[in-house]
C-alpha cells in the first residue's frame, strides 16, 4: 500500500507543481485563479459522493479504479499534446481540475482503508507514517519539477538555494510531456495495488438505501456530536491556508514579490514536505505530554506568524524557512487531527464525516480564491497583503478552539 501510494503521491506533486508554475510562467495566474474556483465549486458536489463510494464500496477496488482511469485519462491527453503540438490553457486547467477530484477521493480513500486494517494502539503510528511516506514524495516531486519545468543549458541546478552543476544538459519539458510521465507512474501505481492482500479488522455492514439517505448518515453524525464537528473545521484551517498558499499564493509570491524563477517555488515546496517528513518523524515525540487539541492549537499559531512574516519581508531564506515551518505545521496538525478522528469516529461513516470537512474547507478555499484573484493581488508584491489575510484567518480558528478547549481535552 505504502509502494503504491508513493507512487501516486509522485503522480499527483509533479501536475499540482507543474501546473500553477506553467500558469504563472505565463503570466496567467488570473486564469488559474478562475480554473482553481470552478475545481473547487464543482468539488462541493463531488466530494460527499465521493465519501459515499468510499464507505460503500471496497476501498482497494476504489484504488484501482481511480489509477487506471487517471493513467488513461492523462495518456489520452499527452498523446493529444504531442499530435497537435501543444496544449491549450484551458485543457491543462481541466488536468488540474481532474488531478484535484482525484486528490479529494483518493485521501478519504485511503485514511479510511488504513483505519479498516489497522490495530486501533497503532493509529498513531501509522498516521505518522502515512506523512512521512506522502511528503518524501512530495520531495522527489518537487525536485522532479522543478528539474523539467526549467530544463538546464549549462548544467546547474539550483536547488533548495543551492546551486548544483551535474552536468546534464537538457531542454525544459512541455507541459504535456510531463502528463505522459505522470500517466506511467499512474499505471505502475495501479500494478503495485493489484497485488495488494488485506484482513479487514472492521465490521462494515452494507448500506443499500438510496443516494442521498447514505449521504445524510455523515451529516447526522456530525450534528449528534458537535465536538467531533467542531474539531473537525477547526483542525482543517491549517490545511485550508496551505492548500491556497502551495498551490496559488506561492507561484505568484515568488515571480511578483521575490522576483525569482521556478526553481525558488518548486524549492520552497520541496522544504514544506521536509518540514512534514520531519514533523512525521518526531511531531508524536515531541507533544506526547500533551493532549491532541493543545498540540494542534500550538501548531496552528506557528503558521499564523510565518504568514505574517512572509507578508513584512521579500527574503529567498526567508520564505524557505517559513515553508518548512508551514509543513512541519501542517504536517503535525494532520497527523495528530487523523488519530484523535481515527479514536472517535466509527470506520462506517469515516467516508462520509470527512466529506463533509472537506466540503467546509472548499468553502474556506472559494472565499480566499474569489478574493486573492482580484487584479490587486497580481499586481506588485500587493500579494504579501493576502499572506496576512490568512494570518488573521488562522487567528480565528485559534480562538473557535480555545473556546471549545475542555470539551474537545475531556475526549483526548
Amino acid at each position: 500500500m505504502f509502494i503504491a501510494n508513493s507512487i501516486s503521491g509522485v503522480s499527483q506533486g509533479i501536475s499540482m507543481i507543474a501546473i500553477p508554475w506553467y500558469f504563472a510562467m505565463q503570466d496567467k495566474m488570473s486564469t488559474f485563479g478562475l480554473i482553481y474556483i470552478v475545481t473547487n465549486i464543482v468539488g462541493l458536489i463531488w466530494v460527499p459522493y465521493s465519501g459515499t463510494f468510499v464507505d460503500k464500496y471496497n476501498r482497494k477496488y476504489i484504488f484501482m479504479i481511480t489509477t487506471i482511469v487517471s493513467g488513461l485519462l492523462l495518456s489520452g491527453i499527452a498523446w493529444y499534446g504531442f499530435e497537435s503540438g501543444g496544449l491549450s490553457h484551458w485543457v491543462v486547467g481541466f488536468v488540474f481540475l481532474f488531478t484535484f477530484f482525484n486528490y479529494n477521493i483518493h485521501y478519504p480513500n485511503l485514511y479510511a482503508f488504513v483505519q479498516e486494517i489497522t490495530e486501533k494502539e497503532r493509529y498513531g503510528s501509522i498516521s505518522s507514517y502515512i506523512e512521512i511516506q506522502g511528503q518524501t514524495t512530495n520531495m522527489l516531486a518537487g525536485a522532479t519539477a522543478a528539474i523539467l519545468l526549467e530544463g538546464s543549458n549549462n548544467g546547474l541546478f539550483n536547488l533548495l538555494g543551492f546551486e548544483f552543476n551535474t552536468g546534464w544538459i537538457f531542454e525544459s519539458w512541455d507541459i504535456h510531456e510531463i502528463f505522459a510521465l505522470d500517466a506511467v507512474t499512474y499505471f505502475l501505481g495501479f500494478t503495485v495495488i493489484y497485488f495488494i492482500k488485506y484482513t479487514s479488522l472492521t465490521e462494515r455492514k452494507t448500506e443499500t438505501g438510496p443516494l442521498k439517505e447514505r449521504m445524510m448518515v455523515g451529516i447526522n453524525y456530525l450534528l449528534k456530536n458537535i465536538k467531533i464537528l467542531i474539531f473537525g473545521v477547526g483542525s482543517h484551517s491549517v490545511f485550508a491556508a496551505a492548500i491556497v498558499t502551495t498551490i496559488f499564493l506561492a507561484p505568484i509570491y515568488v515571480k511578483n514579490h521575490l522576483l525569482e524563477s521556478g526553481d525558488v517555488f518548486a524549492s520552497g515546496k520541496m522544504l514544506f514536505a521536509i518540514g512534514a517528513v520531519f514533523s512525521g518523524i518526531a511531531i508524536r515525540s515531541i507533544f506526547r505530554k500533551l493532549n491532541i487539541p493543545a498540540s494542534i492549537i500550538l501548531m496552528t499559531l506557528v503558521p499564523m506568524v510565518a504568514y505574517m512574516v512572509l507578508s513584512i519581508t521579500a527574503q529567498n531564506t526567508v520564505f524557505f524557512f517559513m515553508f518548512f515551518l508551514m509543513g512541519l505545521c501542517n504536517a503535525g496538525v494532520r497527523i495528530q487531527r487523523v488519530t484523535y478522528l481515527f479514536m472517535h469516529v466509527p470506520n462506517q461513516v469515516y467516508g462520509r464525516a470527512m466529506s463533509i470537512f472537506t466540503q467546509i474547507n472548499t468553502l474556506f478555499r472559494i472565499l480566499f480564491l474569489s478574493i486573492f484573484s482580484m487584479v490587486f493581488f497580481q499586481e506588485g508584491h500587493n500579494i504579501k497583503f493576502a499572506y496576512a489575510g490568512l494570518s488573521i484567518f488562522l487567528l480565528l480558528s485559534v480562538f473557535v478552539l480555545l473556546q471549545n478547549y475542555k470539551t474537545l481535552e475531556k475526549s483526548k
